[in-house]
């Protein structure tokens, strides 16, 4: 398709919409993100960027940019939470050389991404919230300021919450898993190495691993509980609290958490993926379309997948209509699996006793016998290169 005049309008600056933005504007097309945010920024602290998100940030260009601004993972390595000692190292050095794993603050990744949007050319309105989207040959945005804007394309890059998901599929309510988890960052005081350290306790686990220069942990606990917990990134919650609910873990576990001053609070709901993810001069991409939870570590890795899905098949298609019929029969029985996956792992590291006793001495005996298996388990996920269809 020949993007000459195509104008496209993307909802959202996050990961997702900013990618898209660039990998369009790009390709030729006329696009403006709209943020409702005063500024392009990122609240969140850390996140991890695999391989399936390098190869995509590598064909826009990047690749080299992020590796400058987070940390290279060497290893992920499985600890009980009380003393905390190794249950099963995943040497990534050793046993996926080939391939490039990253710790980084989501701010540094926005920061680059918003960068080359700008270099594109692509314009990015800020302090527009949208209200509502109209689909249809000239599908058109309503702002909550009274103004309109008409498009080609509307692209919903507008998260958890979006506006633009429920004018393509029917209201849908989130199901709370049990689960709420924390985050937090704290000073690397403790030198802990370029590894995702995951301590696994009874229905609950602390990850930590750093970011930037080294000089930062970031850290992210999961708990199970019967009680809701808003749906939300940056609901604040009190320190002591996360520290109770985490007062089993000793060692480095306890230091890294008796840091802790500033911790976000969440409720991890999960949400079906969309049935229809392209029609009447709309779309959605990242989490409107699919939500996940953190278990896989895939959110931004799947945006930035949809990201360059998107627009390769609207590049290759005849119209935008056969462009979105396109992308959705590429992306959605892979998100699916994506999402079944990271729903399917957080109790792996939540058992209880007796359970988890045996249970570690398998995955210990696992790891001696067949360490490259234990690595290669997710390869689907993590070798899968979008950007080589």
């Amino acid at each position: 398709m020949d993007f000459k005049d195509i104008r496209i309008t993307v909802i959202g600056a996050g990961i997702g919409g900013l990618a898209v933005a660039y990998l369009l504007q790009r390709f030729g097309a006329q696009v403006t993100v709209l943020e409702q945010a005063e500024e392009i920024s990122e609240v969140g602290a850390g996140l991890q960027v695999t391989p399936n998100g390098v190869a995509v940030l590598q064909e826009m260009g990047l690749a080299d940019d992020l590796a400058w601004c987070s940390q290279r993972a060497r290893a992920v390595v499985l600890r009980h939470h009380r003393e905390g000692r190794e249950v099963l190292r995943l040497d990534l050095d050793q046993y996926a050389h080939d391939l490039r794993y990253y710790f980084v603050h989501r701010a540094d990744l926005i920061n680059l991404l918003a960068d080359a949007v700008r270099r594109s050319g692509a314009q990015v309105r800020l302090l527009q919230k949208v209200n509502s989207v109209v689909p249809g040959v000239r599908p058109t945005v309503q702002l909550a300021n009274g103004a309109k804007c008409c498009a080609d394309l509307v692209i919903g890059a507008d998260g958890l919450h979006s506006r633009v998901r429920p004018v393509l599929n029917a209201a849908g309510a989130p199901k709370f898993t049990g689960q709420v988890a924390w985050r937090a960052t704290v000073p690397n005081r403790f030198d802990l190495p370029a590894e995702a350290q995951v301590f696994m306790g009874p229905g609950r686990h602390l990850v930590a691993y750093p970011l930037k220069d080294g000089s930062l942990v970031n850290l992210v606990a999961a708990q199970e509980r019967r009680q809701w917990a808003e749906e939300s990134w940056s609901l604040g919650d009190d320190p002591e609290n996360l520290r109770q609910a985490f007062a089993m873990f000793g060692g480095l576990a306890a230091e890294m958490l008796a840091d802790v001053r500033d911790v976000k609070l969440w409720g991890l709901f999960r949400h079906p993926v969309a049935q229809v993810w392209g029609r009447d001069g709309v779309a959605l991409l990242g989490d409107a379309a699919h939500p996940t939870l953190p278990f896989m570590a895939q959110g931004a890795n799947m945006a930035l997948e949809d990201a360059y899905a998107l627009a390769d098949c609207l590049s290759a298609a005849d119209d935008l209509e056969a462009g979105l019929a396109a992308y959705q029969a590429r992306r959605q029985s892979r998100a699916t699996k994506v999402v079944e996956a990271a729903n399917g792992n957080a109790w792996k590291y939540h058992l209880r006793a007796p359970l988890s006793w045996p249970a570690h001495q398998i995955l210990r005996v696992a790891g001696a016998l067949a360490p490259q298996k234990m690595v290669s388990q997710f390869d689907w996920i993590y070798r899968h290169d979008e950007t080589a269809r």
